[in-house]
């Protein structure tokens, strides 16, 4: 298939042009040229700027864009169903009991950094508390697993109404920015924190692309195969969780570019892992970096919180493809 051959080229030079105009465009434009030389060495006026405030945002889109499409693809992949998201595994909602609780509680044992510590270590905890209540005779089963996710994911929810109801103004403003996501608090100290987490996931998911592939026949097809499905499902599911819990941590809960992401990427270039997880971590760059473009211009000089246009846009974006998907169906049934 052509369109295969070149998607992955394809959207690296879209996700490098859209780097380089994002971090011209803002309150303050910086001509396209003085960003290429400031890139590559070159010095000009507005290079504080760039390497203050442009630069870190833009690489940590690209970084938790990239994660969140990685993480995506992945869960489809271990779960067989193209609608599943890295949320079924509780991570997010672990992250915002997490990140919340560190709020209300007034959590200082790192420093400016307790509120993203926390996120990532209760993303993490309740990931492997749907692992472990899923886990009986040695085995997880898809099934089992999802209803486990629904329950934690329940009663996280529960855990942030109630610390929501008694926190103070200040605080309930702290909660709600965090938890419709925002890529405002880039620095480079955080670009690097995520990004270990980041690089290591997605250094590392490319491994199981053959047994997600062969997972698609299902278990029973992939034990026959000589693939161990335990082993590929804890694997995958832990570097999701890892993928899903530094983004979170960086820039509160942003919807829908897992779920949406690996979806469009299967219509164009079909199933295959091989090609779907590096076009899922580029296609999530470019959606996340054009979501904050959008968000530092539409309502200038406010911020709009990601989280909210991911949410606007992917939601009703993702009931189209639903609604082209099942008009196909029922054209081939």
């Amino acid at each position: 298939m052509v369109l295969r051959k070149v998607l992955i080229p394809a959207l690296a030079v879209l996700l490098a042009t859209l780097c380089v105009a994002s971090a011209g465009i803002g309150a303050v434009p910086v001509p396209f040229g003085e960003v290429a030389a400031s890139i590559f060495g070159g010095s000009g006026p507005h290079d504080a700027v760039l390497w203050q405030i442009r630069f870190p945002r833009v690489v940590l889109s690209v970084l938790i864009g990239a994660a969140l499409g990685v993480a995506g693809a992945a869960m489809q992949g271990v779960f067989g169903n193209p609608l599943a998201e890295p949320g079924v595994i509780g991570v997010s909602s672990g992250a915002a009991v997490g990140a919340v609780s560190a709020i209300v509680l007034g959590v200082s044992a790192f420093g400016g950094w307790s509120v993203t510590v926390a996120a990532f270590l209760g993303g993490l905890i309740a990931t492997f508390a749907v692992y472990l209540f899923s886990r009986s005779a040695g085995r997880t089963e898809v099934v089992t697993l999802v209803l486990t996710g629904i329950a934690i994911n329940a009663i996280a929810g529960a855990i942030v109404g109630l610390l929501t109801f008694l926190a103070d103004d200040a605080q309930l403003r702290s909660i709600s920015f965090w938890s419709l996501g925002s890529l405002g608090g880039a620095t480079w100290p955080v670009v690097a924190a995520v990004a270990l987490f980041t690089v290591a996931g997605l250094v590392l998911i490319p491994f199981f692309a053959r047994a997600l592939d062969v997972l698609a026949l299902g278990e029973r097809g992939a034990r026959h195969l000589g693939v161990d499905t335990e082993r590929v499902r804890v694997g995958v599911i832990l570097l999701a969780a890892l993928l899903t819990g530094a983004a979170v941590a960086a820039a509160g809960i942003i919807g829908f570019v897992g779920l949406v992401v690996p979806h469009l990427i299967r219509l164009a270039a079909g199933p295959g892992h091989r090609v779907l997880l590096p076009a899922s971590a580029l296609a999530g760059a470019v959606v996340l970096l054009a979501a904050d473009l959008a968000a530092r211009t539409l309502a200038a000089p406010a911020d709009l919180p990601i989280g909210m246009l991911t949410a606007l846009i992917g939601g009703p974006f993702f009931l189209w493809l639903l609604r082209r998907t099942r008009s196909q169906q029922g054209g081939r049934a």
